[in-house]
């Protein structure tokens, strides 16, 4: 059995190798290595896949983020409403910025943000909403929506686990996941289902005004050299980081398809198990990628699982072990514990198994082995 890796990124690889060797080697003998052809042709190809009017690429998805927020011009004191379970980097920019985090609890069944919980958290002071979309499973973005109109407020939707998944709306139609808000953001770094070979992210709008003044932002503030019309920062996807993502792009489904497919053949191993709760999936789901497959271990030692295997050299990881609400930078009097139980109850039982596109039945089938073996006894 080939070694298991938490993301196999070598394996990838090497089905593509040719294809992204060209890339950067065309980088290399043409020298533009900012803001090069390249870049250029990925913003239109994933504008195609997206089916979105904008794409502006940055230099990493926490930039990504931050800039949206920037570009909606939100003030020092206005409140955004995010989920308190989910990567720090939500928030991190929100406080950055010296606006006002307001953390809410997440839904048991998808783990993202609660709509029950925004509507709860809505204030005179409130301005904008960002769900994330956590372990590629998409938000109930036609309900988000819905408020956020009621309430006229921004949405800036953290696609950066989720790309390439489906919204359905109750009419039927259905929208790839960052291109339902007023905006949004994504991460390409390397362990993303679209990753590159090292730090990039994208904003995405159908907003032209938004999308003008976002272009300004991420190149110091400038549309025309050394004319500083707004403030800025200096955030660009370089040429061969934009390279490797072309190279990847045209895959992104049938990576899409393979977490899927690999998501089934492990919940069918635990159906029925008394101490797990698996992810759902049906024959044709659409509206998850699967950045993680993350199990609930309940009534049962979930780091004593860890441990086990660990030792059996099956990579695993904790997505989060902490909740926001209680990490010492975005701690506040505001949040009381009642207001988390499903968060709080989530980081003491969830844990993901390595999830990629080049997982085979063998591996498959030893970690869940492992996992019932330890489970069982």
């Amino acid at each position: 059995m080939r070694k298991i890796q938490m993301v196999d990124l070598k394996s990838q690889y090497d089905k593509i190798k040719d294809t992204v060797n060209a890339s950067i080697q065309e980088v290399l003998d043409t020298t533009t290595y900012i803001n090069g052809p390249l870049v250029h042709e990925f913003q239109k190809n994933l504008e195609e896949y997206l089916d979105v009017k904008h794409v502006i690429p940055c230099a990493n998805g926490t930039d990504a983020l931050q800039i949206a927020m920037m570009a909606l011009d939100l003030k020092p004191g206005d409140e955004v409403i995010t989920a308190d379970f989910t990567f720090a980097a939500t928030v991190e920019v929100i406080a950055l910025l010296q606006l006002t985090p307001v953390l809410v609890d997440v839904d048991m069944i998808n783990m993202n943000i609660s709509i029950d919980a925004i509507k709860k958290a809505i204030t005179p002071k409130t301005k904008a909403i960002v769900p994330v979309h956590l372990f590629g499973r998409a938000a109930n973005m036609e309900a988000i929506m819905a408020i956020a109109k009621e309430h006229n407020l921004y949405v800036i939707e953290d696609n950066a686990q989720a790309i390439g998944a489906n919204c359905k709306f109750s009419d039927g139609t259905k929208k790839k996941a960052g291109t339902i808000g007023h905006v949004a953001s994504t991460s390409f770094f390397p362990s993303k289902n679209l990753g590159c070979y090292g730090d990039g992210g994208a904003i995405f709008t159908n907003d032209d005004d938004l999308a003008h003044k976002i272009r300004g932002i991420v190149n110091h503030g400038m549309y025309v050299r050394y004319h500083h019309d707004v403030v800025g920062v200096n955030s660009r996807l370089d040429s061969i980081q934009a390279g490797v993502l072309n190279a990847k792009l045209p895959f992104l489904d049938a990576y899409g398809k393979a977490r899927q497919d690999a998501a089934r053949k492990y919940s069918a191993a635990f159906e029925g198990h008394k101490n797990i709760i698996a992810p759902s999936i049906c024959d044709i789901c659409d509206c998850h990628v699967f950045h993680q497959y993350t199990l609930r271990i309940i009534d049962a030692d979930r780091n004593g699982l860890m441990e086990h295997l660990l030792a059996k050299g099956i990579p695993c990881a904790i997505y989060y072990p902490i909740p926001l609400h209680s990490q010492k930078a975005y701690a506040d009097s505001r949040y009381k514990e009642e207001d988390f139980p499903v968060t709080n109850q989530l980081v003491k039982e969830v844990i993901s198994l390595p999830m990629h596109t080049e997982l085979d039945d063998e591996q498959i089938q030893f970690i869940t082995d492992s996992v019932l073996e330890f489970l069982n006894k």
